[in-house]
């Protein structure tokens, strides 16, 4: 879908009100019990997407599709229980008088159909409009209306249009209530989707009897709903995967995070060291609970940053610890490229832990999504330490009973049951504690290491 300045939007447009009065005739005949079922049906055809697909969880249809899907109920849909149509059974009511003004505009919404129509006149105020269809070419006359006044020949619109009673021989017709404006491309593309479909129906089925565009359009207009559905989530997740994370400095938010257990301290350094898009970082000294020097090495940091447009921005963060290795990142893409990188230099020598690459949830307007520039949005340390701890906690409640080199194959909770493992369990969960991820992002720690401590069965130590 093109950028804001083109993006597709909703119209409305008046029905003459005998016209008006007769849809809201058959609106009436299908909200009746006996026909409540075929109803929810229909428009569940027409919705598909939202209500079945990844569309719904990111964005609730436009008005103008939910009433066309309502028109294809009211005018398209053949009740699957045996039931007539909702135009045949309101011809045939006879329990109340139906003006003749009213009536007249049965055969005419009987014969009405979906259709991805090009303007090909200006639009002027007061002034009738041509159209013409992008599947059969057909052209037709309505009335000009201020909705569209602002659209410029080429435009497209997905919209129903009913012909005039006079059979039609006029070429001219009126609108049935809305639309949906297009630019060229997406109808272009809308208009392929939709001929693949029909294809593939073909195919399907045998049957080469929808060669006829009013035909197939009329029995299965629904679909250019669900290709307008499936542009509108392709631009979406298109727009939310260049949505530009920040924390409250404004420097990128790593929020795809994967980490690692290794056993081999110096040749990772050495490797990491060597990789030219990571440069390291100058680490203070190691410093144990008492104060003295630990014997444990020194965790150690390198980071990639991105320097183009004019900023020197954090983009990537790898911790080293004598056990670890976490990787941070500011997009899943980013990490995608880093873990190929460790993996085709230290092989098996990692052990994948697992990774978390969903940024915190937030709730974004259309108009947002669909700028010219990628929306910024600053995660709090708050939203950063729930995303953590929510990782951590299965990262590390899992590692309890994996097996690990450092404590000789044994898993924590096995070797902590070992007078002589149990410090070795105990250290590597301290460890793991002082470089935990959150000190440095959000001010304490992702996670509650006595949690974990107590989990493997060792004592808790004062917080």
């Amino acid at each position: 879908m093109n950028p804001a300045s083109e993006q597709a939007t909703g119209f409305w447009a008046p029905r003459p009100p005998a016209l008006d009065a007769i849809l809201a005739r058959l609106e009436s005949l299908s909200l009746k019990p006996e026909f409540a079922l075929q109803r929810k049906m229909a428009l569940a055809r027409g919705l598909r997407p939202y209500l079945e697909g990844i569309a719904g969880r990111l964005v609730a249809p436009l008005a103008q599709e939910t009433e066309l899907a309502n028109l294809f109920l009211l005018c398209d849909f053949y009740p699957e229980d045996g039931q007539l149509t909702l135009i045949e059974q309101l011809r045939d009511v006879i329990t109340e008088h139906i003006p003749n003004e009213e009536r007249q505009w049965l055969d005419p919404l009987k014969h009405s159909y979906f259709d991805m129509l090009e303007l090909t006149s200006l639009p002027k105020p007061g002034e009738d409009l041509t159209v013409r269809s992008l599947g059969d070419r057909t052209t037709l006359v309505v009335p000009g209306h201020e909705s569209i006044n602002d659209l410029a020949v080429g435009r497209v619109l997905l919209t129903r249009l009913v012909g005039t009673p006079d059979g039609g021989e006029s070429g001219k017709a009126v609108w049935a209530g809305c639309g949906i404006v297009l630019s060229q491309a997406d109808a272009n593309a809308m208009l392929e989707r939709t001929v693949e479909w029909r294809r593939e129906m073909e195919l399907t089925t045998g049957s080469f009897a929808l060669g006829e565009w009013r035909e197939f359009t009329k029995r299965f207009g629904y679909m250019f709903l669900w290709a307008f559905a499936q542009l509108r989530t392709d631009a979406l997740v298109d727009a939310v995967v260049h949505i530009r994370y920040r924390r409250p400095d404004d420097q990128p938010y790593l929020y795809a995070v994967a980490l690692y257990d290794h056993h081999e301290y110096r040749f990772f350094v050495d490797g990491l060291s060597e990789m030219s898009e990571l440069k390291p970082e100058k680490m203070a000294p190691q410093v144990g609970r008492q104060g003295q020097i630990d014997e444990i090495p020194p965790a150690r940091t390198w980071v990639q940053r991105d320097g183009s447009g004019g900023t020197d921005s954090l983009v990537a963060k790898v911790t080293l610890t004598s056990s670890q290795l976490i990787v941070e990142c500011d997009s899943p893409a980013r990490l995608d490229q880093i873990k190929h990188r460790l993996a085709s230099s230290f092989g098996f020598s990692l052990h994948f832990r697992g990774e978390t690459l969903v940024p915190p949830a937030r709730q974004l307007s259309i108009a947002e999504l669909m700028s010219d520039e990628p929306p910024p949005l600053v995660v709090t340390p708050e939203e950063d330490h729930t995303l953590l701890n929510q990782f951590l906690e299965k990262a590390y409640l899992e590692w309890s009973d994996q097996p690990h080199l450092a404590l000789g194959g044994h898993t924590p909770r096995h070797a902590a049951a070992s007078a002589a493992r149990r410090g070795k369990v105990g250290a590597l969960i301290d460890e793991m504690a002082q470089h935990d991820p959150g000190r440095r992002r959000c001010g304490r720690p992702g996670f509650d290491y006595n949690r974990l401590r107590a989990h493997v069965g060792l004592d808790e130590l004062p917080e």
